[in-house]
């Protein structure tokens, strides 16, 4: 996949679906709840069967501390869903007495989470991440632009917090495909725990996306989330099912006795 429609993908995803608060209206999330069960159950799927194993594959001898990074990515989340109030679940909790100020914490925690979200897209496998996290992004841009509008901000803050958000994952994809094409040395291996960080990330959201993402029509949701999810983890099997497994770990060997050659 060409980087140029990468970047595309990523920015416009969530800068649309931010945008399209100013034109749907509030109160239907039916249908967004309906993408975030499809998309937590993807990114679980794509996580389980192909970052960890690709992760785990370039640690090498240090390959024992990995699950550390990965808890630690885990925890990680956990303090950032502090502040951004679980914006990238797609969820917005409106607090009346603190949303007449503009939610700077809430910004910040989001655009460092989605950059992080783009730096495991240098994988193998980023195809089928990509797509993931574009449609991991629709309910969570949708959810910053509706919490800005209910803070009062005009079209023009909404419009710049929009722009920040969406430019965050593109540019944790270029700076981790920059990181990998550059590493020497030790730096390889501290990418490989930045993306068992990513990946301790990945577990938290998309878990908790799955337990989540209730409905007051409690049967009637559940029968079409148990669909939405079940498409999920199928569509992140394809790769296996017809045969597009991960073969980063090899090439990063070959790359590794490639480089010992030339250095001899």
């Amino acid at each position: 996949m060409h980087t140029i429609f990468i970047v595309s993908i990523l920015f416009l995803s969530p800068f649309l679906s931010g945008l399209s608060v100013l034109f749907l209206k509030q109160g239907n999330s039916f249908f967004l709840k309906l993408i975030l069960s499809f998309s937590g159950a993807y990114l679980f799927g794509l996580t389980v069967l192909h970052l960890i194993p690709d992760v785990y594959g370039h640690g090498g001898s240090n390959g024992e501390t990995i699950g550390l990074y990965i808890l630690g990515g885990f925890l990680f989340q956990l303090l950032l869903e502090h502040f951004s109030q679980g914006v990238e679940h797609g969820h917005v909790h409106v607090d009346k007495e603190k949303v007449g100020s503009f939610p700077i914490a809430i910004i910040i925690s989001l655009c460092l989470h989605a950059f992080l979200e783009g730096m495991p897209l240098v994988s193998s496998e980023r195809t089928h991440l990509v797509f993931g996290i574009a449609i991991h992004h629709i309910p969570a841009a949708f959810a910053l632009g509706t919490l800005l509008l209910a803070a009062g901000s005009s079209k023009t803050v909404l419009l710049i917090s929009l722009l920040a958000f969406a430019v965050m994952t593109p540019a944790g994809f270029l700076t981790s495909r920059f990181l990998s094409e550059n590493a020497a040395g030790n730096l390889a291996l501290y990418f490989d725990k930045i993306m068992a960080v990513v990946i301790g990330i990945f577990l938290h959201v998309s878990t908790t996306i799955l337990f989540e993402s209730g409905s007051p029509d409690h049967h009637i949701f559940n029968r079409k989330k148990m669909v939405a999810v079940l498409l999920g983890i199928v569509l992140s099997l394809s790769s296996l099912l017809f045969g597009g497994h991960s073969h980063t770990g090899h090439d990063h060997k070959h790359q590794h006795s490639e480089s010992e050659h030339h250095h001899h």
